[in-house]
C-alpha cells in the first residue's frame, strides 16, 4: 500500500514533508525561491505521489544531531524532576511560614527560595573542568 502514489494524504503527512523540506533548506540544498515554491506544492498536495514529486531531486535528509550524552546520572531529566517539583513548592512553603510562624523578621523565610535553589541546582559536585568530584 505504501507504493500506491494515488493514495490520499492528511495533514500529518504534509507536516512531515514540510519538516523534511525545511531540513533540506537549512542544509543549503534549496534557495528561498525553491523552498517557497515547493512548500506551496506540499500545502496543495492531496496524494502521496504529489508529495514524492517535491523530493525527486533531493537526497534523503541528514539525520538531526543528537545531544551528547554524559555518564553523569545527576544530569538526567528524571533526577531533575523531583528538584523542579521541590522548587515549585518552596515559595508556597515560605509564604505559609511567613503567615503562620509568629516571629520577628518573618520575611527571612523567603530566603528559603534562593537557598533551596542553590542547594538543589548549585555546583552539583562538578568541578570547573566538568569532571565529578570524589569519583
Amino acid at each position: 500500500m505504501a507504493d500506491v502514489p494515488e493514495i490520499r494524504i492528511g495533514t500529518a503527512e504534509r507536516e512531515r514533508a514540510l519538516d523534511t523540506l525545511t531540513r533540506h533548506f537549512s542544509d543549503g540544498r534549496l534557495t528561498v525561491t525553491e523552498f517557497d515554491e515547493r512548500s506551496g506544492r506540499i500545502a496543495a498536495a492531496t496524494t502521496r505521489g504529489q508529495l514524492e514529486q517535491v523530493f525527486v531531486d533531493l537526497p534523503s535528509p541528514t539525520p538531526t544531531a543528537t545531544p551528547a550524552t554524559t555518564d553523569d546520572a545527576d544530569d538526567t531529566d528524571d533526577s531533575l524532576g523531583w528538584r523542579n517539583t521541590v522548587m515549585a513548592v518552596i515559595p508556597f512553603v515560605a509564604l505559609a511560614l511567613f503567615f503562620l510562624v509568629p516571629i520577628d523578621n518573618s520575611w527571612l523565610f523567603f530566603l528559603l527560595i534562593p537557598a533551596t535553589a542553590a542547594i538543589l541546582f548549585g555546583a552539583g559536585g562538578k568541578r570547573r573542568d566538568g569532571k565529578r568530584r570524589g569519583r
